[in-house]
């Protein structure tokens, strides 16, 4: 593992380090730091990479999620939480889950025009897509590209029905198209809050915006008639698992309709990745937060069995669930979440909507 050389606190970040890639043939230390010419590892820039798919609708075959299709305009993410299960994936890339998971974004400009493509071709069968399975459709880049807001655009104009999950507030510039998806059951909207303590949000979820902002986002999305719910997500014994009441009662009161949760899993690199945060962010209750997350999951950080993996289990895990369905219980109003619909889907076959040029 890469490590910082010095006591630095990479502010801004959530990963302190760059975990090594289990698919590069070579490992870079720094055996003799002043040796080298540059800084060994430092919080640079945030760098742009571009890729031009021929498919954007993945197919998820997980049977512990409800949604068969993801759609990700971005791999990476500037949030920079520390816990975040995508991480890994970007190991796939030729990065690291850690500091390059948050600085080096691989951008789908064409994303639009490719779900298009999709939608139009022979046998599609529409299914409720998840914007973002993967990373967050909102991150902070989102706002200058606008590529989630053009696939929402097509998602619109062929009446087909999508499920959004976010922590941005980037999101409420999308209201229009949001606004009138929703008049037909074809969008709702999970907000993930796991916390409303800012000083854990700083460290743990550096660029996000606040548990205030969230709020906010989930009352004006609720006023709008836009179906939204909170995600207490990922829970994380020690940090943040007493304030799962308060969570759903502040949501609640903001008109969210519904909630669910999930127990942090720390699989692969992530592991390496939050023991490395948690000493230095926490260090005082570092290892009584790695002994609770290990107590969920059968003595591991690490979890990958079907219908566990999320939830947990044992004691402490039990716990968490009966926490969460009390609350839930005394909070929450009687207002399911809608079934969103697939009969209205409209493919325009040989018809373009010539949206993907538009600023």
């Amino acid at each position: 593992m890469d490590t910082i050389q010095n006591s630095d606190y990479f502010k801004g970040r959530g990963a302190q380090v760059n975990t090594h890639n289990k698919f590069a043939a070579q490992r870079y230390v720094a055996e003799h730091i002043e040796g080298l010419d540059e800084e060994y590892l430092e919080n640079s820039d945030t760098q742009l990479i571009e890729e031009h798919p021929k498919k954007v609708i993945s197919k998820n075959d997980s049977p512990d999620l409800p949604m068969g299709y993801s759609l990700n305009p971005y791999q990476g993410c500037e949030h920079g939480c520390i816990y975040c299960y995508a991480r890994n994936a970007h190991e796939y890339w030729g990065y690291s889950a850690g500091l390059d998971f948050e600085r080096k974004i691989i951008v789908k400009r064409n994303a639009a025009e490719v779900l298009e493509r999709q939608f139009n071709a022979k046998g599609y069968q529409p299914q409720v897509i998840m914007l973002s399975g993967n990373t967050d459709c909102y991150q902070p880049i989102e706002r200058k590209l606008k590529i989630t807001r053009s696939v929402l655009e097509v998602m619109l104009a062929y009446r087909h029905p999508v499920s959004i999950i976010s922590k941005n507030g980037l999101i409420l510039r999308d209201l229009d198209i949001l606004t009138e998806m929703a008049k037909m059951d074809l969008v709702q909207v999970a907000i993930s809050l796991n916390s409303l303590n800012e000083e854990l949000r700083q460290k743990m979820e550096p660029r996000t915006i606040t548990a205030k902002g969230r709020l906010k986002v989930i009352q004006t999305l609720s006023e709008r008639n836009i179906p939204t719910m909170v995600m207490c997500a990922p829970i994380v014994p020690g940090l943040n698992s007493d304030e799962m009441p308060e969570v759903i009662k502040a949501a609640a009161q903001c008109g969210a309709r519904g909630a669910g949760y999930t127990i942090v899993r720390l699989n692969g690199a992530i592991g390496e990745l939050f023991t490395d945060w948690v000493h230095k962010a926490y260090p005082d209750r570092a290892e009584k937060v790695l002994h609770s997350i290990e107590a969920c999951h059968g003595g591991k950080l690490n979890d990958s069995r079907w219908g566990v993996r999320m939830r947990g289990e044992g004691e402490l895990a039990a716990s968490i669930r009966q926490l969460f369905k009390v609350a839930v219980r005394r909070y929450m109003p009687p207002v399911p979440m809608p079934d969103l619909r697939l009969d209205l889907f409209a493919p325009q076959r040989g018809r373009q909507l010539n949206l993907f040029s538009a600023g």
